[in-house]
């Protein structure tokens, strides 16, 4: 399997997992925002997770922006709005997978290397 269908089957899974809690939640309360906040800062634990989460996703729409201007990735808008819509769990993995035709064309990783010397 190669990175591009890993990272395409961890977008899947990115949207899966968190939307089979948060829709159910959704069914039950609304789409109260006031209550979504008051629970996600309930006790130090879950305030520890929302806290992590929100950083994360910061760091990555920077990243996102940063690195995507440096490959010249395509579609740059898309993990962004995915980092909204769903969060990091989605929009990193689609990141990746839409940053791979920008390594290929550069020759990968090992394009940037320095050759080893005879």
């Amino acid at each position: 399997m190669n990175r591009k269908n890993i990272y395409l089957f961890l977008c899947v899974l990115g949207v899966v997992l968190p939307y089979s809690q948060f829709i159910p939640w959704v069914m039950e309360n609304g789409l109260h925002l006031g209550l979504l906040f008051r629970q996600l800062f309930a006790n130090r634990i879950s305030s520890f997770f929302g806290l992590d989460v929100l950083v994360s996703a910061v760091v990555l729409i920077r990243f996102v922006r940063l690195e995507g201007r440096r490959l010249r990735v395509r579609h740059l808008w898309l993990p962004i709005v995915g980092v909204c819509a769903v969060g990091v769990s989605f929009a990193l993995p689609l990141f990746l997978y839409l940053r791979e035709p920008a390594l290929d064309g550069a020759g990968g990783p090992a394009a940037s290397a320095p050759a080893a010397k005879p």
